[in-house]
């Protein structure tokens, strides 16, 4: 009682002691700690996980990995030091230790924790780095991935290889094939190879045993491969892994294959679905070791084909499809501990849920809510998952196998955001593009007040098929402009995920079409439906895709917005067939290569409406983007400045399609921030669209 009256006296005599509410700011967004990887041990009773924190010193980010009880009984542990970084958490059998990534010897290496005391211990120290792991079932071996030239018969070769590089004088380097680079990366001719390794009674790491020998390929795939293409078997004695072998013509194909290596013995990798020629993926083995399951596409060629869940009975060799009636792509597989289950996740009208399937039945239940599930784990009666939304960056938490209440076991980001307010949020709908009910968000500024207009963000997301929902982003975050005084309005337009393949299939062939009228039609309703907006001050932005658009607004729309941003968007189909990567997305989304359908390209070609432009833009680009490379943002900008149309370019040359390290996003928010300013400031009542005059 004491401290009560402490408490409302110091209030009565200093109002201003108590901390105000503040508008959410990209000096938050880049400064969260990021909940990844949640791993249940054996038993159930915990769950390990990764957490990202920045270090803002020296611009990064730095991984440690923590502990959690699954019952929430005590609230989370760190276990590694956030001297370095550590990532990939795998339980040992005994549930007692964990195996993880780290490079504090100077290179990444796997290593290993035990939790009834002690330091962490390197279990590999090879020259190469581990690039990722998997533990076998039995705790005996792990099965690493290195990157080696194939014509080297051990590690040294290749590390001496490497070395030499580097020490001549000498830089070229010669090519034979694409691909020539990959996301961001250029390509020296190694390729990521499997290798199986005992361990001791000590658990240190014995010699490298290579497992796919004169395997043209790589495992875990690129770019963005990792530990869920591969996996054990319950005994330990064969491991399935996710490859795509398709010398020569790499670059357009989407063939990835699922092969089944033994253990023991003479390594022979065989082939599990050489009879698809589309995308499989995702493998798991059924607790008991009789069923196979894993995702696959139909259609070759075409990323974004629905993921189906196919289940094979490893005694008869019978494959069926499981619940094959539902109409969502789902992410990622695990199956529950009697078998009889399997969770996924799935975009879901705006919403990425999780998802329990009865393996008999196809029966399909959500179990998560509303928000954006990401990774998750199952086992002993109990699910974990991260879990997000437009207002609350990812937590983690857990549910029973049955799908019953959520509890939450993590809060790592109460302290920086207890004075933080976030814009609320709401989904709307409305006709779009041939009558097709079609969904946008609107996101209200912070501090709204009801009968006040408000400037927009009008952003359109990348892709083009994905969704921009009810999740955190890290980078495209429609928060940071609510903070700034902004309505944000998104729209998931035809092509979008979640709302069928059908509406996913709809955009190919027609970038410029159907999306640009739910654009419109969207803007039009959302304006319509909540008169906060102010029509007369918005600017559009997009990146990928989404930049596209923004180039296709320029031309198509000119009289839209006040201002445009264009980040790492296409300016030239046409040019982009010929310098981008994974020509497999241009070929499925124009119709085959340039060279045998020119029209396909130019049909919807944002260069042929360069003399239409006129509303200001932003560019942004990074030179180490290899997917929609550097020269394409060059171009739009080149064309906004022979037009003499007001324009700037923001040049990053140690970013890739995606802006990540910490300060380049505060200055790319900063930037943009300031161009919306620019263009949106003033009499509402007044407008300069179009016009492409200066202040």
């Amino acid at each position: 009682m004491k401290n009560i009256i402490i408490g409302l006296v110091v209030l009565l005599l200093f109002p201003w002691a108590v901390a105000e509410s503040r508008p959410f700011d990209v000096e938050d967004l880049v400064s969260l700690a990021r909940v990844s990887d949640p791993r249940l041990s054996p038993d159930g009773l915990f769950v390990a996980y990764a957490l990202r924190e920045t270090d803002r010193d020296n611009d990064r980010g730095v991984s440690t990995l923590w502990l959690v009880p699954t019952a929430g009984s005590t609230g989370p542990v760190r276990v590694t030091t956030p001297t370095s970084s550590a990532s990939g958490p795998q339980w040992g059998n005994d549930g007692r230790s964990l195996y993880f990534l780290s490079d504090r010897s100077g290179s990444q290496q796997v290593w290993r924790l035990p939790l009834d005391g002690g330091e962490a211990a390197q279990v590999t120290d090879y020259p190469l780095a581990v690039r990722s792991f998997v533990v076998a079932p039995d705790g005996r071996k792990l099965v690493v991935s290195l990157e080696v030239f194939l014509d080297c018969d051990n590690l040294e070769c290749t590390r001496e290889r490497l070395d030499e590089r580097t020490a001549g004088p000498a830089t070229g380097v010669l090519h034979d094939r694409l691909f020539l680079r990959h996301w961001d990366t250029w390509k020296d001719g190694r390729r990521s190879q499997l290798f199986a390794v005992d361990l001791d009674e000590n658990h240190q790491a014995g010699t490298p045993r290579l497992l796919t020998p004169d395997f043209d390929g790589d495992v875990p795939t690129r770019p963005f491969g990792g530990r869920s293409d591969m996996t054990f078997s319950p005994d330990g004695e064969q491991l399935v892994f996710v490859a795509r072998v398709a010398p020569g013509e790499e670059p357009w194909s989407t063939n990835t294959d699922l092969w089944r290596v033994a253990l023991r013995g003479e390594a022979s990798p065989r082939n599990l679905t050489s009879d698809n020629p589309a995308t499989d993926t995702a493998p798991v083995f059924s607790p008991d070791g009789r069923y196979l399951a894993w995702l696959a596409m139909a259609r070759p060629g075409f990323e974004a084909d629905r993921r189906r869940i196919l289940l094979r009975d490893l005694r008869s060799g019978k494959t069926r499809e499981v619940a094959p009636d539902w109409d969502r792509s789902p992410y990622g597989l695990a199956f529950s501990t009697d078998g009889r289950t399997l969770y996924t996740r799935a975009d879901d009208q705006g919403h990425r849920r999780l998802f329990s399937i009865d393996v008999a039945s196809g029966r399909t239940q959500a179990i998560s809510g509303d928000g954006a599930v990401g990774e998750f784990d199952a086992g002993s009666g109990v699910v974990v998952f991260t879990r997000d939304d437009l207002a609350s960056p990812a937590q983690l938490f857990r549910t029973d196998a049955s799908g019953g209440a959520l509890g939450r076991l993590t809060d790592h980001n109460a302290e920086r955001l207890e004075d933080v307010e976030f814009g609320a949020f709401e989904q709307f709908s409305f006709a779009g593009a041939g009558g097709r009910e079609v969904f946008g968000w609107l996101v209200r500024p912070v501090g709204y007040e009801p009968g006040r207009r408000y400037p927009v963000a009008f952003i359109i997301h990348g892709g083009p098929q994905g969704s921009m929902g009810n999740s955190f982003h890290y980078r495209w975050n429609p928060q940071t402009y609510a903070g700034k005084g902004y309505a944000v309005v998104f729209i998931d337009f035809h092509g979008s995920t979640g709302y069928g393949q059908s509406f996913t299939d709809s955009i190919s062939r027609d970038w410029g079409g159907k999306p640009l009228e739910d654009l419109r039609l969207g803007w039009a309703a959302a304006q319509a439906q909540f008169p906060l907006l102010d029509g007369q001050r918005a600017c559009a932005l997009g990146a990928s895709y989404g930049g596209y658009m923004i180039n296709w607004i320029a031309g198509a729309w000119p009289e839209g917005f006040d201002c445009l941003v264009n980040h790492s968007g296409v300016f030239d189909t046409r040019s982009m067939y010929y310098t981008t990567e994974e020509l497999w997305f241009p070929e499925w989304e124009m119709g085959g290569p340039q060279y045998e359908n020119p029209a396909g390209y130019e049909r919807f070609n944002p260069v042929n409406f360069v003399d239409r432009w006129r509303t200001p833009m932003l560019v942004i680009h990074g030179a180490k983007d290899f997917r929609v490379p550097l020269e394409q943002g060059l171009a739009a900008f080149t064309a906004l400045q022979r037009r003499g149309i007001p324009s700037r370019f923001l040049y990053f040359p140690d970013e890739n399609h995606w802006i990540l390290k910490p300060a380049n996003s505060v200055q790319w928010h900063r930037t943009v921030e300031a161009w919306l300013d620019r263009w949106t400031a003033g009499d509402p009542d007044t407008t300069r669209r179009g016009t492409g005059a200066e202040d």
